[in-house]
């Protein structure tokens, strides 16, 4: 019976032992190898302390032992916290502290990187090297390489599937990124709803070639593990390694953001690389119609499955293949076992096509943010139109997009009402990439950060400067400070500086102003 995340590899019948769970470059591993490689991760795991809810961050690339890693926390009972492996180590700090990680899984280049930051985590006890030590390592904290960690059996399971079994961090609209607390539950219902109507199998083979931070990029494991299926590993360089990969594992189904797809476009694709191709889904920004029309030629014997989300409650809705072309634009109805309404302030459903906020109901949604009650108060509401003799209210997640639903009960996307900047596939806060402008240079007077419409990246980020009084320092080189402060996807397109920003009565910078500039003059 699959109760726990961990259950997707160890409790699961359709799983056949030595049938391919996992490929990385010229490596296979067997579900049996995988299994045992997790109950022995596991039982090192609970001997350096792990038990119930305890925090393990992974610091990794997308690799065979960083899929090890969230599975062995599991199965030791813990919680796992996915780190985007292209992020800056302030920002690997945040995550650390934000959420008391005891435990962290990365590798020696990375370890190198964060050593500046980890007197800032007093909470963080032992560090696992995936590969070696390396020369420094702090003085504080117990290192231990992979290959020669402690053995142990693995602590008894979870309570019950509404432990939490993970945090997946992602930006809010205002300060640092939020931690989602997700369930066992949720993680569960979330592959079954999502292999549900994606029709997998255990003949499917999964590319993940999005970061297994990212709800959309853990989900591509789940959904295989849950059905025996193959799953490939790819950190992606150029859109031709893609193209590779596709072509000599024989690939079946693909997900990828808007961005990812148009970059994807631009490859030459052989007959022998498309063939296989069964479906293809999007997630994490509205499909461009031109990019959806090549992809459907390029992958002619590909059903395309468009899909909206959010972290906090995983997946919510997905429009059938067979409905694409009738209609154009939607994001199609709930996924299985949710319910998904489109309501009022008040909390009033809303008429046909009257726009309002879309609510989520159901198995998905998640136990809130960590450690932020008001935050999680915010978002995370009763559910609308609650029968009135329920004593216990049911919580649901309120998105704060703005959406409409036609005659017909198909949604159609129709803005955010927060100042959330949507780049290549991420929600990035302003106020994360204005803090880390200041962090990057004492020189910096003010810093205000926006997005405009971009053809490529769905939004690009325009960030406006004003230089200290008396300051002189070359953009260029100020520039690329900003730069190194931030990790790639949260790079601005555009940089102005200016001796003064317009402002509202209040005295407060007119953010509202500066975004119509910014649409007027880069908007595409």
């Amino acid at each position: 019976m699959i109760r726990f995340f961990h259950h997707l590899l160890t409790n699961n019948s359709n799983i056949k032992p030595q049938k391919k769970a996992i490929s990385f470059k010229k490596q296979q591993f067997s579900y049996e190898e995988t299994i045992q490689q997790v109950e022995n991760l596991a039982g090192s795991l609970s001997s350096l302390g792990v038990n119930a809810a305890e925090r393990v961050a992974v610091f990794l690339p997308k690799t065979p032992q960083n899929v090890v890693s969230l599975f062995a926390v599991s199965r030791s009972g813990g919680a796992f916290v996915p780190v985007n492996s292209v992020l800056k180590p302030m920002q690997v700090q945040h995550i650390l502290t934000d959420c008391d990680v005891k435990i962290l899984i990365t590798s020696s280049d990375r370890l190198t990187a964060l050593l500046p930051v980890l007197a800032n985590c007093p909470a963080l006890k032992h560090i696992i090297l995936t590969d070696k030590l390396p020369k420094a390592v702090p003085a504080d904290i117990i290192c231990h390489v992979w290959n020669e960690l402690p053995t142990g059996k693995a602590a008894t399971e979870p309570s019950t599937d509404k432990d939490m079994a993970a945090i997946l961090y992602t930006s809010g609209s205002t300060g640092k990124p939020k931690g989602v607390v997700l369930s066992h539950r949720n993680l569960i219902c979330g592959a079954e709803s999502v292999a549900e109507y994606l029709e997998n199998d255990d003949q499917d083979v999964i590319l993940a070639l999005l970061p297994l931070s990212f709800d959309y990029g853990l989900s591509q494991i789940t959904t295989a593990f849950l059905v025996g299926a193959e799953v490939v590993l790819m950190d992606y360089f150029l859109a031709g390694d893609v193209v590779k990969a596709i072509d000599n594992h024989k690939v079946t189904g693909l997900a990828a953001v808007p961005p990812l797809w148009q970059q994807l476009m631009k490859a030459t694709w052989p007959d022998t690389a498309t063939a296989s191709l069964r479906y293809f889904t999007n997630s994490g920004g509205a499909m461009p119609i031109p990019t959806l029309a090549q992809i459907r030629q390029t992958f002619p014997n590909a059903k395309p499955y468009l899909m909206y989300g959010l972290t906090e409650a995983f997946r919510s809705t997905y429009l059938p293949p067979e409905l694409v072309d009738e209609r154009i634009g939607s994001m199609g109805k709930a996924i299985p076992n949710a319910q998904i309404m489109v309501v009022r302030e008040d909390g009033r459903e809303c008429d046909p096509d009257e726009p309002g906020e879309l609510v989520h109901r159901g198995p998905h949604v998640s136990l809130g943010y960590w450690n932020a009650p008001e935050k999680t108060a915010e978002r995370f509401k009763p559910a609308p139109s609650q029968d009135q003799g329920l004593v216990l209210t049911e919580m649901a997640v309120w998105s704060g997009d703005t959406v409409k639903k036609d005659k017909d009960g198909f949604l159609y996307f129709v803005g955010r009402k927060d100042e959330m900047i949507k780049t290549s596939g991420y929600r990035v806060s302003p106020m994360e990439i204005e803090e880390a402008c200041y962090q990057s240079s004492d020189f910096i007077a003010e810093a205000i950060a926006t997005g405009v419409k971009d053809g490529e990246l769905g939004q690009a980020i325009v960030v406006f400067l004003v230089i200290k009084e008396g300051c002189e320092i070359e953009q260029q080189t100020l520039i690329a400070s900003i730069k190194k402060a931030l990790p790639n996807f949260m790079h601005p397109k555009y940089i102005e500086f200016h001796t003064s920003l317009p402002r509202n009565p209040n005295g407060k910078v007119d953010r509202a102003m500066l975004s119509q500039q910014a649409t007027l003059q880069y908007a595409s």
